[in-house]
């Protein structure tokens, strides 16, 4: 008669059939329809001089764009904003999933000890070498950008550790960024220890990439919407944001399986998980907190963006004269304007969507399953904000 072995853990991913089913499903068409390699020839091919006169996303996907700036701006000044709005957005996103690559093997560490997880680890190992290949291109195409039209980084930035702020632009001092750092760190220790608290992190980093999923879907179709011949001739970072959102709807996929389906498999947490669980939801409610009219789809804190405003128009590209790139950015930044309006209304899209995703946790408190610090914002306080930090920085760069 055959004996059952003592193990540590009595849940299994198994036991769960129907998640397990798909789980392996999302794994399978995942590496499938990998891109890595598309994503490489990309990186390696790419060539500024070759499409430096194409637009790279839909209009609207511009730097700037509904502000003074947009409206002023010649046809070949615009190209140049759409193509800058890219190399900004996606160097958030490089910072985002350097993060996410340090993450995902803290929580597959994390899940060791239970029995059948082994599918879970596998997905989140292949998803981080998805991202290092993401990392690569978007890179490659922003700092060759950045080089020639400005010679030096406005958007970009080195490689970094994981611990840094993920957040590019936003409201910061040092002594905010190290208790970051020790927040972060003591996360990972946490995560890769305690299977909860692993499970749960992929409920935070499908709710960080929910608005991100409805931005980069648009910015895909740029790419796909062509006919298969414009394809052929189709500027390289259009094809990179259409390779990259074909890998990240799979990623989105296991986000919500890992961290809302497994996680029901788990023993219910103690007082101190829900603790550390709902610090995760809040603080991400927290970064999203500010809506950026610089790059609309990106939280950013827009008066941290005034210095890369300047540097832009002070610029060969656009030549502004020091006291006409202060007023632009005073009426860009502090004047109601349509881009501050297209620019609120993506963040309430993204406030929307978020309540969604939180309405089925049931350690969160009311106010964070209502948004958090996301539901303060407002036009209102975004102009009063920026009003603000215009004195102190036209004082500054006087």
């Amino acid at each position: 008669m055959r004996k059952e072995l003592a193990q540590n853990s009595d849940v299994s991913l198994l036991d769960d059939s129907l998640t397990y089913k798909k789980l392996k499903f999302n794994f399978k068409k995942n590496k499938q329809q990998d891109h890595t390699e598309l994503l490489d020839k990309s990186a390696e091919s790419f060539d500024y001089q070759a499409c430096k006169n194409q637009y790279w996303n839909p209009e609207k996907f511009s730097l700037l764009y509904g502000t003074p700036l947009w409206d002023q701006a010649s046809e070949s000044e615009r190209i140049i904003l759409n193509q800058l709005y890219w190399v900004a957005y996606y160097s958030q996103i490089i910072s985002a999933e350097i993060a996410t690559i340090y993450f995902n093997q803290t929580a597959a560490a994390g899940l060791y000890g239970i029995e059948d997880f082994r599918l879970v680890c596998e997905t989140l190992d292949f998803e981080s070498m998805q991202e290092r290949a993401h990392i690569n291109a978007f890179k490659k195409v922003g700092e060759e950008v950045e080089i020639s039209l400005f010679g030096e980084r406005i958007f970009s930035f080195p490689m970094r550790p994981y611990y840094f702020e993920t957040m590019i632009f936003q409201k910061t001092n040092a002594l905010k960024r190290f208790w970051k750092r020790l927040q972060l760190q003591a996360y990972g220790l946490l995560s890769s220890g305690n299977a909860f608290i692993a499970c749960q992190y992929l409920t935070v980093r499908g709710l960080r990439t929910l608005n991100g999923k409805i931005v980069q879907h648009q910015l895909s179709q740029f790419f796909s919407d062509m006919d298969p011949r414009q394809q052929e001739l189709a500027p390289v970072p259009s094809a990179i944001s259409y390779y990259h959102f074909m890998d990240e709807s799979y990623h989105f996929n296991s986000s919500n399986l890992i961290g809302t389906d497994i996680l029901k498999l788990l023993k219910p947490p103690k007082v101190f998980e829900r603790a550390i669980a709902s610090l995760g939801i809040k603080g991400t409610l927290r970064d999203h907190a500010n809506f950026s009219t610089m790059v609309n789809g990106i939280f950013w804190y827009d008066p941290a963006t005034f210095q890369a405003a300047y540097d832009v128009l002070r610029s060969r590209v656009f030549n502004f004269q020091h006291k006409d790139a202060i007023n632009m950015i005073q009426k860009c930044f502090c004047v109601e304007n349509e881009g501050i309006h297209e620019s609120f209304k993506t963040h309430q899209t993204a406030l929307e969507s978020y309540k969604n995703y939180l309405s089925g946790i049931e350690y969160l408190d009311d106010d964070t399953l209502l948004g958090g610090e996301m539901k303060k914002a407002s036009i209102e306080k975004y102009l009063k904000q920026n009003s603000d930090e215009f004195k102190r920085f036209e004082k500054k760069a006087a």
